[in-house]
């Protein structure tokens, strides 16, 4: 598992190690770790000694890393040129250090670069960059190294421009092919079109954690968390200690939603499937395992449910959705359960001690919180998850989940390709049966989305991506994982 970390409590953690440290201490830390990852690419493109390295250099102290890191390359042979966007609020210790190490300032982007260093500005600014950056920043694709390839960027802590608390990027910003970060991931990180803009992420110690005392802002999963959660028959196992699902989804306009709602639960850990809905035929047709019945008062004991995929919004999907909610076991709500939660006909009905998750994509956010997720997606989760005392799975390439007590996690393995009906139906499967077979709503949201991008990104390996082949994927990549 990683974590990342809010800017006021990075701040605060640096500002009590430094107490204890001499002055300097962190920063030398930083631009030295800074300076080996340097290195290594240069190393890829003809080495160090006589490559070309710009430094774009903003103020203050992510400034300094940029200058001592390139001090740094200037001792081994590099010619290291600064580019000064705020001459008169440089680092003025780590603009002495470079010049004493051969290196110069410059006043203009050079004709061409072997590596590109942006300390434009650190994890303090706020809002997308300004001129002149944003001109230099624009100029940086031209830029050739020795082998002819375009200039690789390395971004000091974040790529300048994006919102680090948020991970959004409300201007114009800096696109990283890797990102050096100081002492702990920050949310932009692992967050929103940020995570993206970072490129790879390396950390590099300065011995912040032992000072990070405040909880992480978002969590991130690893495959060895995901296959540590997951449900595992034992010897004493059998279908009904598994866990059963029960699957309210589907009609006669959306009978796939019902097929590929089952296929998610089927892949799932799960020991029984029984599906409670009009498309009840089609769904034994194509899955025999699967015990079928009209409605979910039919549908005899289940562990947990999901409603809602493709399920309509008339009468009959009224009463499917008040007769699961009315039980007292875990419910994922997906698609239409949310519309007509919306109505306000089921108000009343989300005041359940059982254990709930919501499956919202942006628009349906919108319906049930008035007002699309923003630019702070995963604050806007946390307060629907808060609101409706749920666990919300809020969809998209970096799908989030929040928990009313204000827990966020990112899911790593999304893709766009997901972005593709019925999709969401199959995610919602799965889910339910994690439920059922025990998995607290938390970590089932968390596995169920980390799992199902696997999926998504095993099946982009054929070709253009239908629901269908989601879901087949889901076994390939589950027999993998565990």
């Amino acid at each position: 598992m990683r974590q990342a970390w809010r800017v006021a409590d990075v701040r605060a953690a640096e500002k009590k190690l430094m107490a204890t440290l001499p002055e300097g201490t962190l920063m030398q830390r930083a631009a030295a770790g800074l300076a080996r990852r340097c290195v290594l690419l240069l190393e890829d493109s003809g080495g160090v000694y006589g490559a070309r390295v710009l430094l774009l250099v903003g103020s203050g102290d992510n400034g300094g890393d940029t200058l001592y890191a390139g001090a740094a390359l200037a001792r081994r042979g590099a010619q290291v040129r600064a580019l000064l966007l705020r001459p008169e609020r440089v680092h003025l210790a780590g603009l002495a250090a470079l010049r004493s190490a051969g290196g110069r300032s410059v006043k203009d982007l050079p004709p061409g670069a072997d590596l590109v260093l942006d300390g434009i500005v650190g994890i303090g600014a706020s809002g997308g960059l300004r001129s002149p950056a944003t001109e230099f920043v624009a100029r940086l694709g031209d830029l050739r190294g020795r082998t002819g390839r375009r200039a690789p960027v390395v971004a000091v802590d974040v790529p300048s421009g994006v919102a680090v608390d948020t991970g959004d990027v409300p201007g114009e910003a800096v696109t990283a092919d890797v990102t050096v970060t100081f002492g702990c991931l920050k949310p932009a990180h692992v967050l929103g079109p940020a995570a993206v803009r970072c490129g790879q992420v390396e950390l590099v110690d300065i011995g912040l954690g032992p000072v990070l005392r405040a909880d992480p802002a978002v969590r991130v999963p690893d495959a060895a968390d995901i296959a540590g959660w997951w449900p595992q028959p034992g010897p004493a196992s059998d279908k009904y200690t598994r866990g059963v699902v029960g699957i309210a989804t589907g009609s006669a306009q959306y009978p796939g939603a019902a097929l590929l709602s089952v296929s998610g639960a089927l892949a799932g850990p799960a020991g029984m499937v029984r599906y409670a809905g009009s498309a009840h035929e089609e769904v034994v047709r194509a899955h025999p395992s699967v015990v079928a019945a009209p409605r979910p008062g039919d549908a005899g004991r289940v562990q947990a449910w999901l409603c809602g995929s493709g399920l309509g919004t008339d009468d009959e999907a009224r009463r499917s959705l008040r007769s699961v909610l009315a039980s007292s076991l875990p419910v994922v709500l997906d698609a239409d359960a949310l519309t007509l939660l919306v109505d306000g006909s089921h108000a009343e009905d989300l005041k359940r001690d059982a254990p709930l998750v919501i499956t919202p994509h942006d628009g349906e956010f919108k319906r049930l919180a008035g007002e699309m997720p923003g630019a702070d997606r995963a604050g806007a989760a946390c307060k629907l998850a808060a609101w409706t005392n749920a666990v919300v799975l809020l969809k998209g390439d970096r799908t989030i989940v929040a928990t009313p007590g204000g827990e966020v996690w990112a899911n790593p393995t999304g893709t766009s390709v997901l972005a593709t009906a019925g999709s969401g139906d199959v995610l919602a499967g799965l889910l339910g049966s994690l439920l059922a077979a025990g998995l607290p709503p938390q970590r089932a949201a968390v596995a169920a989305a980390y799992v199902h991008g696997l999926a998504g990104r095993r099946a982009a390996q054929s070709g253009p991506v239908t629901s269908p082949d989601v879901a087949a994927a889901l076994r390939p990549v589950l027999a993998e994982l565990l």
